[in-house]
């Protein structure tokens, strides 16, 4: 069996289009990036994000983007407005919209384990290999 070489991917995320880095997010974690992709292969880099709360989103979204989650019980539904989220946390949106992206299998949480997002633009990864503007 043949190891996968990861590396570690550095993007900001100041000034940058929710959905247009979550695409480019996407495919680096899920290893579509690289030469040697196999879709049942789990061979995807690792990625940082620093300055989430920086992202930036088009329209009027800002405004009128709501979030739900349902737990599955009578009355179990709990809306947050995008604004509000990204008062509380910024990464979840983040993390929620890469989460979307990627193919809905097995492969799907093994490659967010490699997700790695920060508020602000101190990060603990020690090697970054890879920067992307």
């Amino acid at each position: 069996m043949k190891q996968v070489n990861r590396k570690y991917h550095l993007f900001d995320a100041q000034g940058k289009v929710l959905g247009r880095l979550a695409t480019e997010i996407a495919g680096v974690v899920s290893g579509k990036t690289k030469v040697d992709y196999t879709p049942h292969i789990d061979g995807g880099d690792f990625v940082v994000v620093v300055n989430t709360d920086g992202l930036q989103v088009t329209g009027n979204k800002r405004e009128d983007k709501i979030y739900h989650h349902f737990s599955g019980y009578p009355g179990g539904i709990r809306s947050i407005a995008f604004k509000d989220q990204m008062k509380k946390d910024s990464r979840k949106i983040l993390y929620q919209a890469v989460y979307g992206m990627l193919p809905k299998n097995k492969l799907r949480d093994q490659a967010l384990t490699r997700l790695r997002l920060y508020k602000g633009a101190e990060h603990e990864e020690k090697t970054i290999h890879v920067k992307h503007d």
